[in-house]
């Protein structure tokens, strides 16, 4: 490793830290003395996405991203759950050791994750990737989200509203608002 300051090349590690994708490498010249800090990645294969309509592309993990944050605007989760997410699939494709793979299987890895982190957003992101062409298959997508055995974002308030037509907000008893505590 090359100083960056005088390009002398006998440079010594003198710490180490796996930061999760990668290792930070703090490192002193033995030439002039000064400390720099270098980052090692660990180079992965390039995975190549087959579309619908047949073309390849390389994996992007930002439009997965794009598509992960889209899916959640607006939703009570953090950026840092997100790129888990993010990290968990992109680590599962790699894992998978192919040299392609699906936008299919990609879409499902997502909504496995999204229903079991968020059925809203497991829902804003069914109806743009399964591209529904009626009212009654969003319906069928949804009340299956809704059975009894579908633990998914169980603990969560949805948009969706139970059986009896939705939750307490905005209902009005008496000309007050519900949630409003009078």
């Amino acid at each position: 490793m090359m100083c960056p300051y005088c390009e002398g090349g006998d440079t010594r590690v003198v710490d180490s830290r796996d930061s999760g994708a990668d290792i930070r490498r703090r490192r002193e010249c033995a030439g002039c003395g000064r400390r720099f800090t270098t980052y090692e990645r660990v180079e992965v294969k390039t995975l190549a996405v087959v579309k619908q309509d047949g073309r390849r592309e390389e994996f992007n993990k930002g439009k997965l991203m794009a598509s992960l944050t889209k899916a959640c605007a607006k939703r009570p989760l953090s950026v840092g759950r997100l790129q888990a997410v993010g990290d968990d699939i992109e680590g599962r494709l790699a894992g998978l050791g192919k040299a392609e793979v699906a936008t299919r299987a990609i879409g499902e890895m997502v909504m496995e994750r999204l229903a079991a982190l968020d059925r809203v957003a497991y829902i804003r992101f069914a109806s743009v990737y399964r591209d529904f062409q009626d009212i009654e298959s969003f319906k069928a997508e949804v009340d299956a989200l809704m059975e009894p055995g579908n633990a998914a974002g169980a603990n969560q308030l949805s948009l969706l509203g139970n059986a009896d037509g939705g939750g307490k907000r905005g209902r009005r008893r008496g000309g007050k608002r519900a949630d409003m505590g009078g």
